[in-house]
């Protein structure tokens, strides 16, 4: 017996069994406690804002599209680009050779006109004595009283041609119909701007740059929290170190609909004294639509988070759930239902060492934190946000924010 002992095959096997069980001691005694395998943070009060974001961009509040109502070349230019102009200040001249001659054979078209008016006069006078005299017929006076009042037609017709040829002249000098600031122009010298079927548009000029407003469109699932008159907030990226701040003005109801998105125009009024903001800069708009004061926090990480083993737990008391009866099951999840309900979210905390789901009712949230509205769930509480890997990384939870997404 004792030498069987001493043989090598047993020597080697209790070496084995002596190095397995040292090391099932070492990984006991080194194993880590739950508080260093999760990573936590405690629940706790505070305020928080619920904010709807969207894109837009700044308009000036009233735009004037100065145009030509006649054709003809670019002779002059008065003003270009950032020009302050006042009301009826001129702006270009086209050029009018031709709206001059016009206006000069309207001219002359009144002359004969007036001529032919007065011997057609001279003629029903002479008639009328014949026919006073019977040396003349009806019929001959009644021709010339006809002659008479055709030219007098002839006549009106030559001067409201004329009127209107003093008009297209008159239209060959563009003038500002407002006082503001050019902000687009459109032509240059000796280009020829035609007016034939629709009105070129030939400069832009923005009113008042002191006030602007930001036409942003928000999906059509933020849109019922927006009321007019709420404050927003926004930023652009010339400067990106600052926040501005503007009102709701008004929520236009026509739709525009972009890859079966549906969005809505929200026109937000801006104050400008600085006339820093441009036309046409994109803007990054938030809207607070709810805020809670002092109320229970978590880390939405903590709702995200969920252990490595309950997939197998959840299919294990799937199962036991089967071998029961039907009866005793439907009872059973009646009791599960009646006692969370209205619950949407749940969290896991570290409670005597043991790691506990806790259902929680949600409310509004910041993408950063949630607030939570019922549920076992105090402030202080430590809830697991994920798992700590041998690494130092962390499982089951994301270390960016949640992002609204921008249309």
């Amino acid at each position: 017996m004792k030498k069987l002992l001493h043989t090598p095959l047993v020597l080697s096997l209790i070496a084995v069994f002596l190095i397995a069980a040292g090391y099932v001691a070492y990984q006991q005694i080194n194993q880590p406690t739950l508080e260093q395998q999760y990573r936590l943070q405690a629940a706790e009060q505070g305020d928080i804002k619920l904010t709807v974001s969207a894109n837009g961009t700044i308009n000036p509040v009233t735009l004037v599209n100065v145009g030509t109502q006649v054709s003809g070349t670019v002779k002059k230019l008065y003003v270009d680009f950032n020009s302050a102009v006042d009301k009826g200040q001129i702006l270009l001249e086209l050029d009018n050779s031709l709206l001059a001659a016009q206006q000069k054979q309207s001219l002359a078209n009144v002359q004969s006109a007036n001529a032919l008016l007065e011997l057609a006069m001279a003629n029903e006078a002479r008639t009328r004595n014949l026919y006073a005299q019977e040396y003349a017929s009806r019929l001959e006076l009644d021709t010339t009283v006809q002659a008479r009042k055709s030219a007098q037609a002839q006549l009106q017709l030559a001067r409201a041609t004329v009127e209107k040829d003093r008009a297209n002249l008159a239209y060959s000098v563009i003038r500002s119909p407002v006082s503001g600031v050019v902000v687009d122009r459109s032509v240059d010298v000796g280009q020829t701007v035609a007016a034939s079927l629709q009105t070129p548009t030939l400069f832009k000029i923005a009113q008042d740059l002191s006030k602007m407003q930001i036409d942003a469109n928000f999906a059509e699932a933020d849109i019922g929290n927006i009321r007019i008159g709420q404050a927003a907030h926004f930023t652009v990226d010339a400067f990106p170190d600052r926040n501005f701040q503007g009102v709701v003005k008004l929520i236009r109801m026509n739709p525009t609909t972009l890859q079966n998105v549906v969005t809505y125009d929200v026109v937000i009024n801006v104050n400008n004294p600085e006339q820093i903001l441009l036309p046409g800069m994109t803007t990054y708009v938030s809207i607070a639509v709810a805020e809670r004061k002092q109320v229970l926090l978590v880390p939405n990480a903590a709702l995200r988070f969920k252990p490595a083993n309950e997939d197998k737990k959840q299919y294990t008391d799937n199962q036991s759930d089967k071998k029961g009866s039907s009866r005793s099951s439907s009872t059973k999840g009646a009791k599960n239902n009646a006692g969370h309900e209205g619950y949407s979210g749940k969290v896991y905390v570290l409670k005597n060492g043991e790691l506990l789901p806790v259902k929680v009712r949600l409310g509004i949230t910041d993408n950063r934190n949630t607030e939570i509205l019922a549920g076992e769930l105090k402030a202080g509480d430590q809830v697991v946000t994920g798992e700590t890997q041998p690494d130092g990384n962390v499982q089951g939870s994301s270390s960016q924010p949640l992002r609204m997404r921008m249309f």
